[in-house]
């Protein structure tokens, strides 16, 4: 179950001074769980959130896409559950392609 709000938007406003973020509105990025909640990522976990922009090449929606197929490939018994979570942690951008997905 997602925290609310009132956990994560303090996490999200510290994330965007941490990863150095020169746009500072809080509205351009969503609070996200690094490793989805759909493949057992923690969800209060701060290491396991960051401020997930909407904006620019690898965006919020780019990132629910790879979730999406990473889930349907676990339900679907391709892939186990810990290479998912492995390779979205190390770097989701290339979850697809290391996993053998995409």
């Amino acid at each position: 179950m997602r925290p609310p709000t009132s956990y994560t938007n303090p996490l999200k406003a510290q994330g965007i001074i941490d990863y150095g973020y020169a746009d500072t509105a809080m509205a351009d990025y969503e609070e996200d769980h690094l490793v989805p909640l759909e493949l057992g990522g923690a969800p209060r976990d701060p290491g396991n959130l960051w401020p997930e922009p909407y904006a620019g090449a690898k965006t919020a929606t780019t990132k629910d896409g790879v979730e999406t197929k990473l889930k349907n490939a676990v339900c679907k018994g391709t892939i186990t559950l810990s290479a998912p979570r492995s390779a979205i942690r190390n770097n989701w951008t290339t979850a697809l392609s290391v996993t053998g997905i995409g």
